[in-house]
């Protein structure tokens, strides 16, 4: 296979300590893997930039195993089958799979799910149509449940989840309410048809979520933690639900948030209120959920009911720098490196 170009492959270099930087991570190039029986060679077209990467950077405990220094970092792709040693796929087929950050990959045949370019751009098996997507609508609907007239709130409102979960709750017949940063998000939410969208960065901001939920808040996603979560505990009605996806304002923190203890205020409202606060992380619901959530999705998407954004970064060795850029909000959108040429396009 000496007519393909070298592998390029980002490494973890070294465990950050507070927020990312260069420094964590290298660049190099290697050889070119060679398929066994059953595998497939694959080229990365899209690599999925998401914030749970910054937890598996770290050695902490966690629900997934870190990733290891000195290994490429890990992410969700879409690729191009360049050599396959499987029956189910051919060379040209373009495949969704869990791989490493490198222009060259081998993925075991079974665990990769050919995607149809014809039903959907293929970019959106790493965002409104994937696990973004997804997170969204089994976290909202499994743990959130809202009813038609009630309020939800989402934080990270312009990312790919909390876009879908606006869109999701309005759908059900909720009425919405964004949280971004900025004034370029926040308009864009009113564009999805938000019934509200307010900008975190505001001065304002507490007071600002106060007159958007007159009725109180019914359903709270949370993806942020940090000063919006504290401006929403108080809005949050008898019985709400709160599906905690992400907290992703904390992320980089190395010592606990200066300032009181507020767990007593926090346990006292789940007690006072009957407040349901639920963590998930999605792949619980995969068996129950998964199915359902392409049919409704991809109708949704045909019909404009569900609208999405991406944010293209062009070039593998730009992919440290835009996760670090994503933990500080700066994406705009669903966050992805092309990696190569889309053949499809």
């Amino acid at each position: 296979m000496t007519d393909i170009a070298p592998n390029t492959r980002v490494l973890l270099a070294s465990r950050p300590h507070g927020e990312p930087t260069s420094d964590n991570f290298t660049i190099e190039s290697g050889p070119i893997p060679t398929p066994g029986e059953g595998e497939v060679l694959l080229r990365t077209i899209y690599l999925s930039l998401d914030p749970y990467m910054r937890g598996r950077m770290s050695a902490a405990k966690s629900y997934a195993a870190p990733f290891e220094v000195g290994e490429p970092m890990q992410g969700g792709i879409v690729a191009e089958v360049v050599e396959s040693r499987a029956d189910s796929l051919r060379p040209g087929d373009v495949v969704l799979a869990y791989g490493g950050w490198q222009t060259y990959g081998v993925a075991v045949a079974s665990h990769v799910r050919k995607l149809d370019p014809a039903q959907a751009p293929v970019s959106t098996a790493l965002g409104v149509l994937g696990m973004p997507g997804f997170t969204a609508y089994a976290g909202l609907l499994e743990i959130g449940k809202p009813q038609p007239g009630e309020t939800v709130v989402v934080a990270a409102a312009a990312g790919p989840v909390g876009s879908a979960v606006g869109q999701i709750a309005r759908i059900k017949g909720a009425r919405a309410v964004g949280i971004a940063g900025g004034a370029a998000k926040v308009a864009w939410l009113e564009e999805l048809g938000f019934d509200v969208a307010l900008d975190h960065r505001s001065p304002t901001f507490a007071d600002d979520l106060k007159a958007a939920v007159p009725d109180g808040i019914d359903v709270y996603f949370e993806n942020v933690g940090g000063h919006v979560w504290d401006a929403v505990l108080p809005r949050l009605n008898t019985y709400a639900r709160v599906p905690v996806c992400g907290l992703v304002a904390h992320y980089n923190e190395t010592e606990p948030p200066a300032g009181p203890d507020r767990s007593v205020r926090l346990m006292t409202s789940i007690l006072t209120k009957g407040l349901t606060v639920r963590g998930f992380i999605q792949t619980e619901f995969v068996k129950t959920h998964q199915a359902a959530f392409q049919a409704d999705a991809a109708g949704w998407l045909r019909d404009g009911s569900l609208r999405h954004r991406e944010d293209v970064v062009e070039g593998l060795e730009h992919a440290p720098a835009a996760l670090i850029g994503l933990l500080k909000g700066k994406n705009f959108g669903k966050l992805l490196v092309q990696v190569g040429p889309d053949p499809t396009r």
